[in-house]
């Protein structure tokens, strides 16, 4: 193992085994952890929301609602119950992407991470397809003639990957660029561009990478869902 490795945060020893916490997983459990106690604040509060609502009721529910309307006019009135999934999904990475600016590692910039998402949204586009059509979605891949099997699993495998290394080479890309950019500039020079960077990298990137990887998730479904 190579303990000069910049993602390693803690190593320690329990029963003879030594334990490698990386600042991906680290930051992961930040993003988690957050996301989770928001979800029971909103769950407490849920039983007090008003017929008008005001403040915090106001600001979850332009947040559902947005989803909810995004959710349909990209993938149709019929999809509309993965917009709580998508929901859930978006405020993780777009979390995940920010937490840059809290001096963490983006867990996206790891592609662990992105790969265990893009695998999310591979299982659920072919069970989907597969739910809608049944016999008769397999029966695509055969088409327009059986020698084109191995194509079509190519070109199935091509989206998963797409998904997963977009969204790991623009955010690593960032951290990377960031980094050397603290590293190379003076200490009044180095205040002001990695700000600029930031800016950005965090902000601008990390919603529209967010913003990308939802929208072809979406899109991906609702293609193998219509599937011929």
């Amino acid at each position: 193992m190579d303990f000069t490795n910049q993602n390693l945060a803690v190593l320690f020893e329990f029963g003879g085994t030594t334990i490698y916490l990386t600042q991906t997983l680290l930051a992961t459990w930040i993003v988690m952890g957050v996301l989770i106690v928001f979800a029971i604040v909103v769950r407490i509060k849920l039983s007090k929301f008003k017929a008008i609502p005001t403040g915090f009721q106001n600001v979850v529910e332009i947040m559902v609602e947005a989803m909810d309307h995004f959710t349909i006019n990209t993938m149709g009135e019929s999809y509309r119950h993965y917009g709580a999934f998508f929901f859930g999904m978006f405020a993780f990475i777009i979390s995940a992407n920010y937490s840059g600016m809290l001096g963490l590692r983006p867990p996206t910039a790891d592609l662990a991470t992105t790969g265990s998402l893009a695998i999310t949204i591979f299982l659920i586009t072919h069970a989907t397809g597969i739910k809608r059509m049944k016999l008769g979605y397999l029966k695509g891949f055969v088409q327009p003639n059986v020698i084109f099997l191995p194509i079509n699993l190519i070109g199935e495998v091509s989206n998963l990957l797409s998904l997963c290394f977009r969204l790991f080479g623009n955010m690593l890309g960032g951290v990377i660029i960031l980094g050397l950019a603290y590293q190379m500039f003076p200490f009044l020079l180095g205040f002001v561009l990695p700000s600029v960077l930031h800016a950005y990298f965090d902000v601008f990137a990390g919603m529209l990478q967010a913003f990308i990887f939802t929208v072809l998730s979406m899109t991906f479904i609702v293609q193998k869902g219509s599937k011929k």
